[in-house]
C-alpha cells in the first residue's frame, strides 16, 4: 500500500514553512531509514540526504545500491522507498512547487533534468566527505531558520537554491562525458525517444530506427539504464504529461490530445497505471505553477 501522508508516518518533528493556508510549502526532518522502506508517494519534491550505511533505494520501479553519504532526489508522486534501509538516519527536505519553482529557476540551479525530471539518469549524487559537511552544513543553517518565530522566506529560498546548485555541480562532476563507444546508440535512442515520444510509442520502431532488434535494445537499455525501452518510453510520456498538468492551464481533455492520446479517459487509465493518482488529482494536490501564466 503506497503512503501519501508522510507528516504522520515517518517522524515526530516536522519543521515546516507553512503556505496561508497551513500546508508546507517547504519542510524539513530527520528520521531513521528503517521507517522508510514502504512504498511512499508525496505532493513535493523530495531530497533525501543519508550520511553512511549501505542500502537500495527505488525509486518506481528502478532499484540503486548505495552506500552513503548519498542524496536521492524525487520529484512529485514518484513511488519510493529504501527496498534496503541503512542502519542510520535520513534528513528528508521537501519542497512545494510553489515555494521554488526550478523551471523558472532553471538558469540558476540547473536541477532540472539533472537531479529531478530526468528518466534515464539515477537520481542521486554519491558525496566525498568534504562534500557530505558542507551539504549538512547547509541542512544545519536552514533547520536554524526554520526553528525562528518566523522564518524568513527569502533566507529559506536562498538556502535552498544553493544546496540545489551545489548538488547539481557535484551531479555534473560525476558524470562520464560519453556512454561506452560500443553503446554510442544509446544516445541515439535517447534523442530518438525526445523526438518522438509523442507518436511512437512502441519499442520496436525504436529498434528499427536504429537498426537493431528489439531484443538488442532491451538489453542494452537494462544494461545502462536500468529500465526497459518499454518503461522509458511510458516515462517519457508521463513526465511531460507531468509538465503539463503542473506548468499549464489546459484542461486535461486538452492535455489528453497534445499527447496522442484517443480521449481523456484512456489518457487517465494510463497516467494512473504509471503513478497511482489521477490526472486531476496530481494537479491538485501539485498545484498550477506560476509559470503557467509566464512564457517558459
Amino acid at each position: 500500500m503506497i503512503n501519501s501522508k508522510f507528516e504522520m508516518m515517518v517522524s515526530l518533528v516536522v519543521k515546516k514553512y507553512p503556505s496561508s493556508s497551513g500546508d508546507g510549502m517547504l519542510s524539513l526532518q530527520e528520521t531513521e531509514a528503517g521507517l522508510l522502506v514502504h512504498p511512499s508517494q508525496y505532493s513535493r519534491y523530495t531530497i533525501l540526504f543519508v550520511k553512511e550505511g549501505k542500502g537500495v533505494f527505488q525509486a518506481d520501479f528502478g532499484n540503486f545500491s548505495f552506500e552513503g553519504p548519498v542524496i536521492f532526489f524525487a520529484t512529485p508522486y514518484q513511488t519510493i522507498h529504501f527496498k534496503e534501509a541503512p542502519l542510520s538516519k535520513v534528513q528528508m527536505l521537501q519542497f512545494h512547487g510553489d515555494f521554488y519553482c526550478i523551471e523558472y529557476h532553471k538558469a540558476e540551479v540547473a536541477c532540472n533534468g539533472l537531479l529531478f525530471n530526468n528518466i534515464f539518469l539515477e537520481p542521486s549524487i554519491v558525496l566525498l566527505p568534504e562534500e557530505s559537511v558542507s551539504f549538512s552544513t547547509l541542512m544545519t543553517q536552514l533547520d536554524a531558520e526554520l526553528s525562528t518565530q518566523e522564518p524568513n522566506e527569502a533566507v529559506l529560498t536562498a538556502y535552498l537554491q544553493l544546496y540545489l546548485a551545489k548538488a547539481s555541480q557535484v551531479k555534473l562532476k560525476s558524470m562520464p562525458t560519453k556512454l561506452p563507444k560500443n553503446d554510442s546508440l544509446l544516445e541515439d535512442f535517447k534523442t530518438a525517444l525526445e523526438a518522438n515520444f509523442l507518436r511512437m510509442r512502441k519499442p520496436a520502431d525504436y529498434a528499427a530506427l536504429l537498426h537493431l532488434s528489439p531484443n538488442a535494445l532491451a538489453k542494452r537499455c537494462n544494461r545502462y539504464f536500468g529500465k526497459s525501452p518499454s518503461r522509458l518510453i511510458q516515462e517519457r510520456v508521463v513526465l511531460e504529461a507531468k509538465k503539463k498538468l503542473h506548468l499549464s492551464r489546459q484542461s486535461i481533455k486538452e492535455i489528453a490530445y497534445s499527447l496522442n492520446f484517443e480521449d481523456e479517459y484512456y489518457f487517465s487509465r494510463f497516467f494512473k497505471k504509471l503513478t497511482k493518482v489521477s490526472p486531476q488529482t496530481f494537479r491538485e494536490k501539485t498545484g498550477i505553477s506560476i509559470m503557467a501564466d509566464l512564457s517558459i
